[in-house]
C-alpha cells in the first residue's frame, strides 16, 4: 500500500511539475488518464484508454536492449509508419503496467523515446492507436539488476 502511495505522490509531483514550466497546460494535467496507469495487465490499460483486444503489427518498430544492465533506467523508442495518433508503453511485470503514454498531434513524425523502470526481465508492450485501431508490438527484455526497488 506503501508503495502504491509513493508511485501516486511522485505521478502529482510531475504533473504539477510540467504543469508549472509550461510543458503542459493545467487542463492536461488535469486530464490525465488515472485509470489507465493504475492498470495491472494489458486488458486493464486497453479497457482505461478505451482500445479493444490490439492486432499485433509487423509495421511497429521498438528500439530497445535485449538485456539492461539496470532496471532503472532502461532505454525504449518505439517508431512506426502508421498514422498514429497515441503511442504508449507497458511493461508487463511491473505494478502499474502503464510506463508511458503518448498523444501526437496530426501530422506528427509517430516516433517516441523514454527511459522506463523495470523491477524484473519483462515482456515491454509497444501499443499505437491509427485509424481509430489498437495494434501492439512485443520485446522481451532481461534485466541483470532490479528497478523497483531490487
Amino acid at each position: 500500500m506503501n508503495h502504491q502511495r509513493r508511485n501516486v505522490l511522485r505521478l502529482t509531483s510531475v504533473i504539477a511539475l510540467m504543469a508549472s514550466t509550461g510543458l503542459i497546460s493545467s487542463v492536461q494535467a488535469a486530464e490525465w488518464n488515472k485509470a489507465a496507469f493504475e492498470g495491472k495487465n494489458l486488458d486493464d490499460v486497453l479497457k482505461a484508454i478505451g482500445g479493444a483486444k490490439p492486432e499485433t503489427s509487423a509495421d511497429i518498430i521498438m528500439r530497445a536492449p535485449d538485456i539492461a544492465e539496470n532496471g532503472a533506467v532502461v532505454p525504449v523508442g518505439v517508431e512506426t509508419k502508421l498514422k498514429a495518433t497515441q503511442i504508449a508503453i507497458l511493461v508487463e511485470k511491473n505494478p502499474s503496467n502503464l510506463a508511458a503514454q503518448f498523444m501526437l498531434p496530426e501530422g506528427a513524425e509517430a516516433f517516441v523515446t523514454t527511459r522506463v523502470k523495470m523491477g524484473q526481465s519483462s515482456n515491454v508492450h509497444a501499443l499505437v492507436k491509427a485509424d481509430g485501431k489498437w495494434y501492439i508490438a512485443t520485446k522481451e527484455i532481461k534485466v541483470t539488476l532490479g528497478g523497483c526497488g531490487g
